[in-house]
């Protein structure tokens, strides 16, 4: 009898050590951050959330930065906003897998969380799973893939969870924050700082720089967690899953900031050999004017027909204007308009306004426009001084 009480004594701790140990070390959940690829798409980087069930052996990875191309009307609903993403469930290996092939390097930041902590989040990424729920509006600054890990760590921690920001940080606009990304790619500068308007000119706070993955990865690194006994780090471990060499970055000379320059050259040797032969080759002026236009009713669209907040207020519309595209369907008649003076000279107090926006800081437009203004203050002059002169020896 005195024997088996001796066993029993010795067994069940051992029972219950190895049955709390097991609970306690369910859950392994980490913030994984993927680096940019070289694609406008994966220009920003990406983060998802690893979890590992060692209950199970699962090890699954939760990401919110997914779609699907097979959507009705895909195009069209991106270019509107009201295209969902989704939460998507893949086992590591096979996350892993694909940013080998593309040779995006991969950090890890192992969570130090409770087992209760780490349970509710994970019971919080099934529920966001169920069919029902895994679609979601998304939006580039306020509701993506990182801003919605961002928002699962404040739900699940609540006031458990101090991000402990600086107390100076470095002050950075939303557009200032894009071109850290997008320099390499200058056409897609180019592009964004033509689409997007002057509400991204203002400073972001430290919370809102975590639409972009590396700010929510050194968010991460910074954030405590408190009220649940002595204060810890929420990081208690980071590691390097794939690591390769920086990649030597190109140059390449079809690029706005060349082009524009170029092409600005170009027309000024095309108005003096006009000046000086006293003509008017306005073939050019129809295609520069309605090209113009046409961007300028692309503006209009993306500002007032969209639900994309970031187009809003975009004053490149002063020297894109819709209403270049009259201009130029109205130099294609032979018999010269009045009013065509008029507008010609609104056409260029719109582009000197341009200048006074940007001066001021109303808005920050992309450098490589400037020879664009160059072009359509001296193509409003020379037509407005000239037009009615050389009218009757304009060539088509």
């Amino acid at each position: 009898m005195l024997s088996y009480l001796k066993k029993t004594l010795l067994i069940y701790p051992f029972i219950y050590s190895v049955i709390f140990f097991a609970s306690a070390q369910q859950y392994e959940i980490s913030l994984l951050t993927c680096d940019p690829g070289d694609e406008l798409y994966s220009a920003f980087g990406h983060s998802a959330i690893r979890v590992q069930d060692r209950l199970t052996d699962q090890d699954l990875v939760f990401n919110y930065g997914t779609f699907d191309f097979n959507t009705p009307y895909f195009y069209v609903k991106f270019t509107q906003r009201t295209l969902d993403y989704m939460l998507s469930v893949s086992t590591f290996e096979r996350f892993q897998v694909e940013y080998n092939y593309f040779q995006r390097n991969m950090r890890e930041q192992v969570l130090d969380l409770s087992q209760e902590q780490a349970s509710r989040l994970v019971a919080f990424l099934q529920e966001n799973y169920r069919p029902e729920n895994r679609f979601y509006r998304y939006d580039f600054f306020y509701d993506n893939c990182a801003t919605r890990i961002r928002d699962a760590m404040e739900e699940v921690l609540g006031n458990q969870l101090d991000w402990n920001e600086e107390l100076n940080p470095e002050k950075k606009t939303f557009r200032t924050l894009i071109d850290e990304y997008v320099y390499p790619l200058p056409w897609a500068d180019f592009g964004i700082d033509l689409a997007l308007g002057s509400v991204i000119d203002v400073n972001a706070s430290e919370r809102e720089k975590q639409f972009l993955p590396d700010y929510m990865e050194a968010a991460f690194a910074r954030a405590v967690i408190v009220g649940d006994g002595p204060s810890r780090t929420l990081v208690k471990e980071e590691r390097v899953i794939l690591d390769f060499p920086p990649r030597p970055s190109e140059m390449d000379f079809f690029n706005p900031y060349v082009l524009w320059w170029v092409f600005a050259i170009l027309v000024m040797i095309l108005t003096g050999i006009e000046y000086r032969k006293k003509q008017i080759y306005k073939a050019f002026d129809i295609g520069f004017f309605s090209i113009l236009g046409l961007l300028g009713i692309l503006i209009v669209v993306l500002w007032f027909f969209t639900f994309h907040s970031q187009t809003k207020n975009n004053w490149n519309i002063l020297w894109a204007f819709p209403g270049h595209l009259v201009l130029g369907l109205a130099l294609l008649k032979n018999q010269w308009k009045p009013w065509l003076k008029k507008y010609l000279l609104f056409a260029l107090v719109l582009a000197n306004l341009n200048l006074i926006f940007w001066v001021f800081g109303i808005q920050s437009f992309h450098p490589s426009i400037i020879p664009l203004l160059l072009v359509i203050l001296l193509r409003t002059n020379f037509m407005y001084y000239n037009l009615e002169k050389f009218s009757n020896t304009v060539v088509k």
